[in-house]
């Protein structure tokens, strides 16, 4: 028997028979005890879904392969008390189809409260080459709902609220991009990031100084170099080495920006460290490394100021939170890439709001072609930022947003 907490705390209750609540008692969220475990999942659903943008957008990421939709796979995990939770992953195809019959073993009967246990699940489904941390996620949009509270409440409750940075996604030329950033700032921002990946670095060194010109030395400039992970097949793009990493960096030391995100390969650590130290603009990264190693690496070997893992592609929200309290006992910043869709970034917020060691949130934003409608296209609102430029951490129960199961399945299909 679990002693000393009560038997269905998330951080607590790790599926001992509690008897502490015998058959016939009411349940903390008013369901009844029947023995055995709390909860219990019934089913799984997931639903491929391709919600078409106001425009297409061009991401620098991948050169010469415009999206046109903002594709996703929407999870939806089922329970017998009637509480549901629901998380989504970036989709490119339809390389999902299958994945919710092999979920569905791993899961259903299962009680939600056991994420720890359910992470060794993940982590083996990695071997079999489905990178699926997003499910983790819905299980605690699942023990919020229960217990009532936001996640962030449940997980230490740090603030309600975190600064924003407009996070543009395109190449766009020094005058264009200088508009923007004037606009961005008239709409709230005080902060905005700018990608950084021509050929001919001093393309990107214009746009930057461009956009410092435009908006003054009162607002924040991040860049992003986007060389940690590499598409090929689509289009050229440039490929950094260490020796263009250093004299970008030292350019960017007079333009006063706040960092340099992603400017070697994702486990390049000597680099990175070498970096580091020849810099004083703050390096950081680390949106597509995965699970407590790479990140034990990334910061015992002084690799990033700034570490950004995704609560959807790199452990859940419980190693999001082991992951940060690493690398704040390193003194170092916890800013979580978000670029994913609504949903991500509601679970990415839950986290920010749990740690003290963060500082900014990607707010992903790039019109015509990536706007908070067309981001957030599966939930009932967008979400926004307020008049300071911070955006709210969803404070309802669980993720704290609210999944428009209508639209999910008129731009979706069923996937099993």
């Amino acid at each position: 028997m679990v002693t000393g907490v009560a038997p269905w705390s998330p951080l607590g209750y790790h599926g001992k028979r509690a008897s502490r609540l015998p058959d016939g008692e009411k349940k903390p969220w008013g369901g009844v005890f029947t023995g055995g475990i709390l909860m219990k999942i019934t089913d799984v659903e997931a639903y491929l879904c391709h919600f078409p943008l106001a425009e297409p957008f061009h991401p620098s990421w991948i050169p010469g392969l415009p999206s046109y939709n903002n594709s996703a796979v929407i999870l939806r995990l089922l329970t017998d008390e009637g509480i549901e939770g629901a998380c989504a992953g970036v989709a490119f195809a339809a390389e999902w189809k299958g994945f919710p019959e092999l979920i569905r073993l791993f899961l259903v009967g299962r009680d939600p409260f056991q994420v720890e246990d359910f992470l060794q699940v993940l982590r083996s489904a990695k071997v079999i080459g489905f990178r699926a941390w997003f499910v983790e996620v819905a299980l605690w949009d699942i023990i919020g709902k229960a217990a009532g509270q936001p996640v962030y409440r449940l997980l230490g409750g740090s603030r309600d609220r975190v600064k924003a940075y407009a996070s543009t996604g395109e190449l766009r030329d020094p005058e264009t991009r200088a508009h923007d950033a004037l606009r961005m700032v008239e709409e709230g921002f005080r902060a905005i990031k700018l990608r950084i990946r021509n050929e001919d670095v001093r393309r990107d060194l214009a746009v930057v100084e461009a956009v410092r010109i435009a908006v003054g030395d009162d607002v924040e400039i991040m860049v992003d170099a986007n060389q940690a992970w590499l598409i090929h097949g689509f289009g050229p793009y440039p490929k950094w080495d260490l020796k263009r990493a250093i004299a970008v960096a030292r350019e960017l030391e007079r333009l006063g920006v706040s960092w340099l995100e992603e400017p070697l390969r994702m486990r390049d650590y000597e680099g990175l460290a070498i970096l580091r130290r020849a810099t004083s603009v703050p390096i950081s990264g680390g949106e597509l490394n995965d699970d407590l190693d790479d990140f034990r690496e990334l910061i015992n070997r002084g690799c990033y100021d700034i570490i950004q893992p995704d609560v959807t592609f790199a452990g859940g929200i419980l190693t999001g939170r082991k992951i940060a309290a690493m690398a704040e006992a390193a003194n170092v910043v916890y800013n979580p890439h978000t670029w994913t869709n609504g949903l991500g970034l509601a679970a990415n917020l839950q986290l920010m709001g749990a740690i003290p060691n963060c500082t900014h949130c990607e707010f992903p934003y790039d019109p015509p072609g990536w706007t908070p409608e067309g981001r957030d296209a599966m939930l009932t609102e967008p979400i926004t930022i307020d008049a300071d430029g911070y955006v709210a951490v969803p404070s309802s129960p669980g993720l704290g947003v609210e999944v428009d199961w209508e639209r999910v399945r008129a731009h979706g299909e069923r996937i099993t």
